[in-house]
């Protein structure tokens, strides 16, 4: 059984739980939303529901510092990188609600036949969310917004370690104008989210979380015949190649490692370096991550005595496979994780194809564009990438031959508003933000008119 609770990471001090749902809430939420799909969504202009997504996005800004505050002590992240998110996923909103009657306009088919024939974008009804602890605005925000725009109901399951900022949000689009039935918050077990999948009422299901996660949730969505999309963990790749600006490398990869505490899916957990530049880069890089400041706000606790305990025992289990720290240590104090980097590792050692989430990188030499493209391919995941490379070209051509979701050129951070998200491989399927993710859980209804 799940148990929903505020427990501040930074201090373990327990603020405040939350009942499991019951079963006649599950079923309200099943049967609220499915009237609201009907009563409501499909009678209503894209523009209509648009408006009201752009008032959500005011109120994400209005709260932002409420908001922040809220998943501050509900997960640890550093006071100002969670007013960002708040921020962020305001501007997610308005993006959706900005772009919704263009990406959802009817697209005209040319056929053999000359009929007029169009595809026209709509719900499909009830879809049920499932969201991670690590963005607890963001990736909700980029999964009901558009469902609700497109018109979709939501019923959300929020992390167990989210349930305030799981009502805040639900909140959100509640004074957004949005009616009782849009977007459902529902407190429920795993049993409960069985349930909720295998109900008719519900025709797809969206998760973020972790490869385990998702395979379950992948084979109870496929067995009752539902649209499913999983975006899952990553353990992405940072190529260093020939670059005159070592610094702009550095920073960028530091950047990409610490963004979150180390705890993003698609953060740069894999330091790949060319070794005609890695005497450079190298000692600017150790020398930077542990630089790393806690009372700057540079990182915060890890989300969770577990999530501690798992990261340790992760680079513990390298260490005696053979593996060395190069700068850090693997005793957190408490929640509180120094930034480490650890080289030496080979192919045979458990970690070289495990997710490390948290502020730990690998940091690897190769003497070629065909040896990092091999060792960044050997990952099971393909999430997301970051090459640096002042030959545009050369940068494209390796991008292209690495078996990824996201290739970033130049810099790390290229996420945008309106960008599309998402990998392959035990990274997971689909996509989510821009006019891609708009339209996963939508009914593309075929139009032909006789003459």
């Amino acid at each position: 059984m799940l148990k929903y609770a505020v427990v501040n990471p930074a201090t373990g001090e327990t603020i405040k739980e939350y009942p499991t749902a019951t079963a006649a809430e599950i079923e309200a939420a099943l049967a609220d939303t499915q009237q609201t799909y009907t009563e409501w969504s499909r009678k209503t202009t894209v523009a209509e529901r648009a408006a009201l997504a752009q008032r959500a996005a005011e109120l994400f800004d209005e709260r932002k510092e409420e908001l922040g505050a809220i998943i501050n002590r509900e997960m640890g992240k550093p006071l100002d990188q969670a007013i960002g998110e708040a921020e962020f996923s305001g501007g997610i909103t308005a993006a959706f609600a900005k772009n919704a009657e263009k990406w959802l306009a009817d697209e005209q088919l040319e056929v053999e036949d000359g009929l007029k024939s169009f595809f026209r974008f709509q719900g499909i009804g009830v879809v049920l969310g499932i969201m991670p602890w690590n963005y607890p605005y963001y990736q909700v925000a980029r999964f009901a917004v558009p469902n609700l725009i497109l018109g979709n109901t939501v019923i959300l399951k929020h992390a167990e370690q989210c349930p305030e900022s799981a009502l805040a949000l639900e909140q959100i689009f509640l004074d957004a104008g949005f009616p009782k039935g849009a977007y459902v918050n529902v407190f429920a077990s795993h049993e409960q989210i069985s349930t909720i999948i295998a109900d008719d009422r519900v025709q797809g299901v969206s998760l973020t979380g972790s490869e385990r996660a998702g395979s379950i949730i992948g084979e109870q969505a496929g067995r009752a015949l539902k649209k499913c999309v999983l975006e899952l963990g990553g353990s992405d790749v940072f190529l260093v190649l020939d670059t005159k600006d070592i610094d702009h490398a550095v920073a960028h990869a530091v950047g990409g490692r610490m963004e979150n505490t180390g705890q993003a899916c698609n953060g740069s957990k894999r330091i790949v370096v060319l070794d005609s530049v890695y005497d450079e880069f190298a000692p600017k890089f150790l020398e930077a991550i542990s630089g790393q400041s806690l009372e700057e706000g540079n990182y915060g606790p890890l989300s969770s005595t577990k999530a501690t305990e798992g990261l340790t025992a992760q680079v513990q289990g390298a260490l005696d496979q053979g593996a060395e720290v190069l700068v850090g240590n693997n005793t957190p104090n408490g929640n509180f994780y120094t930034p480490t980097v650890i080289g030496g590792v080979t192919a045979s050692m458990d970690v070289y194809s495990q997710e490390l989430f948290g502020p730990v990188a690998q940091l690897y030499k190769v003497s070629s564009d065909e040896e990092a493209i091999t060792l960044a391919n050997s990952s099971p995941y393909g999430l997301g990438s970051v090459v640096i490379c002042d030959d545009l070209e050369r940068a494209e051509r390796v991008g292209n031959q690495l078996d990824v979701g996201m290739v970033f050129i130049g810099a790390a951070g290229l996420e945008g508003t309106d960008v599309p998200f998402g990998g392959v491989k035990k990274s997971g399927y689909g996509r989510e933000l821009g006019k891609g993710g708009m339209l996963e859980f939508a009914n593309k209804k075929l139009f032909r008119f006789a003459g």
